[in-house]
């Protein structure tokens, strides 16, 4: 009972330091920013043991994690501790004032078992052919994960794999699964496995129905903080439509060839602060997603957005913005980040009939090293060849409305050593504009800049080397 109060204050003592010093972020900022709120959760806690839990890696939780998850919500919310141990469980759903708090050393897994994923109709019983996210929270408000603890999404039984893309060892790791391959040999898929069940009729199906490992949507005074996030399904971290979010000291990590293994996406939120986390993942780092066609534009765009000490290791981009862009993006700060190893480093992309625009986003102090393509790029025709798109063909319907429109974009104090290509922009006239980087330096291997005679990107007192 006393190490339970003793947790307790610790955890209160934490949230209110930590709010106070969120606003030094904020200093000498280079345009007006809203701060987000921190949620306040009530000092009530439990244990996760208390409710039947085993944290032996075998038994299933998934009843457990909902009867204490519940019991917070009858008490108006508190903290659900997770002990060390492994818990392997389906999905969780948080609820108003509540933190999910898990200690050192444990590890909440989804099950590989894809049916328990999958939501059932209340009214038929049925189940439905949609796998709802592992963590997920909707229209809550004050809700928190915290601690030095993991989630692991369990991804590589979800998961395609290009054979081109793994080592001989690898692919006989993958084989040695089950699973079925596609009909030229190039590409397996996690259908058919040896131990679990399908979830739907063909290998083409089943990928599309993979997870988001935390989703987060409509929710109001988000807190992530200290977990590690790893091996997610699909994309790792997503609040979606969320206002008021913190997400602080979070390591996100899965294989670099892992399929839409995004880090974190943050789509349509406001007041939003990104701090101190280090991210090693599949697909983009850092990411800025703004929805598709009027309904998005209509909601508003992503704002008041403060970006700052994160390093993000491999990732397509360290930060991004799209390529869904249609609510356009305002009052972006990202500075003093570190990208080692990214595909690109800044990285905007968008295509007609998902564009939008940007409007007051400044970027400075960005340290990159070993950058594989450009260190920064604007693409306007961008088109997502994820395992299973469809083929993209010229006839493909231009929605005119909504264009890419990139500007008052303002880039200063770069450095970066070692890309392909300094600076690279591509796009009609219009859709790449007013545009500055300045007071930085590249060392190239291939091109300094490739900027497109439509593109209106100013450089003043840039240095560019090479060998």
């Amino acid at each position: 009972m006393l190490r339970i109060l003793f947790l307790t204050l610790c955890t209160i003592v934490s949230l209110t330091a930590n709010a106070a010093d969120y606003d030094s972020y904020y200093d000498n900022l280079p345009v007006s920013l809203q701060k987000p709120t921190a949620p306040v959760i009530p000092s009530y806690t439990i244990s996760i043991l208390n409710y039947g839990a085993k944290a032996d890696g075998v038994t299933d939780n998934t009843d457990a994690f909902a009867k204490a998850i519940d019991h917070l919500r009858k008490q108006g919310g508190g903290h659900l501790n997770v002990p060390a141990g492994i818990y392997l469980t389906g999905p969780i759903t948080l609820r108003d004032n509540i933190d999910l708090h898990i200690e050192r050393n444990a590890i909440i897994m989804a099950t590989p078992d894809k049916t328990k994923h999958i939501l059932v109709n209340k009214t038929t019983g049925k189940r439905e052919s949609r796998a709802t996210p592992f963590i997920k929270a909707s229209k809550a408000k004050n809700i928190s994960i915290t601690g030095e603890g993991t989630i692991d999404g369990n991804g590589k039984w979800w998961r395609p794999v290009k054979r081109g893309k793994v080592s001989d060892t690898e692919w006989n790791q993958y084989r040695s699964m089950g699973g079925t391959l596609s009909e030229k040999g190039d590409l397996w898929y996690p259908f058919s496995l040896k131990h679990f069940a399908n979830i739907t009729e063909s290998a083409e199906d089943e990928i599309k129905l993979r997870m988001h490992m935390v989703r987060l949507t409509d929710c109001e005074r988000v807190l992530v903080s200290g977990v590690t996030l790893q091996n997610s399904p699909n994309f790792h971290l997503v609040p979606q439509r969320c206002n008021d979010v913190i997400i602080d000291g979070v390591t996100v990590r899965c294989p670099w060839n892992a399929q839409n293994g995004d880090a974190i996406d943050i789509g349509q939120c406001r007041r939003v602060l990104i701090v101190n986390n280090v991210i090693d993942c599949g697909d983009d780092g850092i990411c800025m997603k703004g929805g598709v066609g009027q309904t998005a534009r209509d909601y508003g765009p992503c704002e008041d957005i403060l970006i700052q000490d994160n390093t993000v290791y491999h990732a397509h981009g360290g930060f991004v913005i799209g390529s869904d862009c249609s609510s356009g993006m305002k009052n972006i700060v990202v500075r003093h980040n570190t990208f080692s190893g990214t595909d690109t480093g800044l990285r905007f992309k968008s295509s007609e009939g998902r564009g939008g625009k940007t409007e007051s986003i400044f970027i400075s102090d960005i340290y990159m090293n070993d950058i594989k393509d450009q260190a920064i790029v604007f693409e306007t025709t961008y088109f997502d060849n994820h395992v299973g798109a469809a083929p993209r063909g010229e006839d493909t319907p231009k929605e005119s409305l909504f264009l890419p429109d990139f500007g008052d974009i303002h880039i200063s104090r770069v450095v970066c050593r070692g890309t392909n290509t300094g600076i690279k922009a591509s796009g009609a006239k219009g859709m790449v504009h007013d545009v500055t980087v300045e007071n930085s330096t590249f060392f190239y291997t291939n091109k300094s800049t490739d900027i497109g005679t439509d593109c209106d990107v100013k450089i003043e007192n840039v240095d560019f080397h090479t060998f």
